[in-house]
């Protein structure tokens, strides 16, 4: 199947698995939380969501498998894989507070070539494949035109465990808010992602990231003409558990700055 009709499969599934999260969320009560960590919450909402995506995406590519947050499936593809995450924002969702999302992107070998984010109390479904323009709603999205950190306004996220680098990580934050036009902490690093791709954000910067955080995100920046690389300015940024996202005119001033700390 071309990629882009793919693409369009995808969205639906997202979609659907966020028609479920929404509803779920209506009569959802505290007792239903499931810890597994410090501050690493899970409910059967976010393992529900997995399971219909993974359904869904099983029909698209039999062949397929699967890199999950919540581990539902455990089958793995010679070509290619799904890296999925069911409700990006879960501390988000159980506490509701109106920012969470399902993420979901197609690897092919070691390249990401499919991605979609779908931003479910807007209703705003972000996607993009390699070789086409990034999408918001069926309009194209691109990164803002911003020259310069002064004049940009930054994503981050708040680790909420392994607190060995949190005194660097603070006085980065302290640098950059007397820097920038401001620091915002959404809680999904998905939407944190795909905001600086349509250009609401310049900037996205976080560590202790797993694949399924940033994933989708990664390809729809890219594709909305932004950059992301890791803390050392490399590519590679799945498995490396840093990421700044940029909208490619403030990456080495910025880069310039978290290296200071990192």
């Amino acid at each position: 199947m071309h990629l882009e009709n793919l693409t369009k499969r995808v969205v639906d599934i997202a979609k659907q698995a966020g028609d479920f999260i929404r509803q779920e969320r209506k009569n959802f009560s505290p007792d239903k939380i499931e810890y597994k960590g410090l501050n690493d919450l899970v409910s059967y909402v976010d393992k529900g969501a997995e399971k219909i995506i993974v359904a869904g995406l099983e029909q698209l590519l039999p062949e397929s498998g699967f890199i999950t947050e919540e581990k539902t499936t455990t089958k793995t593809g010679d070509r290619y894989n799904w890296i999925i995450d069911p409700l990006d924002g879960t501390t988000n969702f159980i506490h509701g507070v109106p920012t969470f999302s399902v993420s979901i992107a197609l690897q092919e070998y070691d390249e990401l070539v499919i991605g979609v984010v779908y931003e479910i109390n807007l209703d705003e479904c972000f996607y993009a494949c390699k070789g086409s323009p990034a999408y918001l709603n069926g309009q194209q999205i691109r990164v803002s035109n911003i020259p310069a950190v002064g004049g940009s306004l930054i994503a981050t996220g708040f680790p909420y465990y392994d607190f060995e680098k949190q005194q660097a990580y603070m006085e980065l934050f302290t640098e950059l808010m007397k820097s920038c036009h401001g620091l915002r902490r959404l809680g999904s690093a998905a939407v944190d992602l795909v905001y600086t791709a349509c250009g609401r954000f310049e900037a996205f910067y976080e560590y202790n990231l797993n694949a399924w955080d940033i994933a989708a995100g990664v390809v729809i920046v890219r594709q909305a003409g932004g950059e992301v690389v890791n803390f050392k300015g490399g590519s590679e940024v799945l498995n490396t558990r840093e990421l700044l996202a940029t909208n490619g005119k403030i990456t080495q001033e910025a880069l310039g700055i978290i290296q200071k700390y990192f």
